[in-house]
């Protein structure tokens, strides 16, 4: 079969990765001895063949192997990824195939306007075709179009596996800030913290904007694809809980919980270093620092504190839409779970110290 990847993501978006034929997923299985390790084809089949080869996860349903290997073959930041995901959301909208219940008119206009806010930074409405002009070109990887596998025929699947990879690309990006600004304060560099912080603030706001982009599907639709997608979930996002271990040290509990032991990635290469720590040991041993770079750090990690805040009570609130009563699909509570993480906060040992020093 000339092509085969490409005639198999194909299938898979016509016909959903759970009712792929039984001879196409041979016919790949085939392909895995010759496929040269770290390749693209190689991170494909690793994606493709994770149903029937009983390693469906978060990673291979995201493909975010794939994805990964393409954005550093580009050579773009991971937030200008998650632009150009966005942007293909818009144009499967316009000029992809109108898959099983492609919602209203009104629905999509209003998909698309919420799109293209994330990927233009402000309000635009347009319809059609013109659209079109107000996006960046895709990425330049023929394999860029192997990054979606749903596993249903449903329309909406596509638009948001798109929204959950660019989740993906963001907390990446606030990591790599976080870890960044850390590095800057143990250099005694506090202006560079403070631009790498201010980045990091934008980007977890523009990760809520991704939630309206989700909130445009309907419940019933969630639903009816998601019984396919058991033991795939958020709570196994590893660029996530990066981000969070590189603000500071969570809770011993939260620590045990399903949060970080469905990610033993993470927890076997946990970063050296985080912000808290940064922060008190610069504050404590640095003097030298003057009360206004003291303040200035203060009111950018409250501000990224805030930010999360939002977004996980935005999380809380789509999923309690989407989910009901019915349990997440990486084996958690579901709604209860998410309620219990709006009490955790990224800094919380600041929080002690800040009162310690009001004492």
């Amino acid at each position: 079969m000339t092509g085969c990847p490409f005639a198999a993501a194909q299938e898979f978006r016509r016909h959903g990765k759970q009712f792929a034929p039984s001879a196409l997923l041979a016919r790949l299985g085939e392909l895995r001895p010759a496929a040269p390790a770290g390749s693209a084809l190689a991170a494909f089949l690793d994606c493709a063949l994770d149903k029937p080869e009983g390693r469906f996860h978060n990673r291979t349903y995201l493909a975010l192997a794939q994805l990964e290997r393409i954005r550093d073959g580009l050579g773009i930041s991971p937030d200008r990824f998650a632009t150009l995901l966005v942007a293909d959301i818009v144009r499967h909208e316009v000029r992809g195939p109108a898959g099983a219940e492609r919602p209203d008119e009104r629905t999509v206009r209003t998909r698309l306007r919420h799109c293209l806010r994330f990927v233009t930074g402000s309000a635009i409405d347009v319809e059609g075709e013109a659209v079109l002009a107000e996006l960046p070109d895709p990425p330049a990887s023929p394999w860029f179009a192997t990054t979606v596998a749903p596993v249903s025929p449903l329309h909406d699947e596509y638009f948001f596996i798109r929204a959950l990879q660019a989740h993906e690309q963001l907390f990446t990006a606030l990591a790599d800030d976080v870890e960044a600004a850390t590095a800057a304060l143990r250099a005694g560099e506090i202006a560079a913290a403070l631009v790498r912080l201010d980045h990091a603030v934008a980007t977890m706001d523009r990760a809520g904007v991704l939630f309206r982009i989700v909130a445009t599907m309907q419940a019933a639709t969630f639903h009816a694809f998601r019984e396919h997608t058991q033991g795939a979930s958020a709570i196994q996002s590893e660029q996530y809980k990066r981000f969070e271990l590189a603000c500071g040290p969570p809770t011993p509990a939260r620590l045990r919980s399903d949060a970080f032991t469905s990610v033993p990635r993470v927890l076997a290469d946990p970063p050296s270093d985080d912000l808290t720590s940064a922060y008190l040991d610069g504050t404590r041993s640095a003097p030298e620092a003057s009360a206004v770079e003291i303040g200035a750090l203060d009111e950018r990690i409250a501000a990224i504190e805030a930010a999360h805040q939002r977004w996980k009570g935005a999380h809380h609130g789509i999923a309690a839409r989407m989910l009901g009563d019915a349990h997440g699909s990486g084996y958690t509570a579901g709604v209860p779970y998410l309620r219990a993480c709006l009490d955790n906060r990224l800094f919380r040992l600041l929080t002690v110290e800040r009162a310690a020093r009001a004492a």
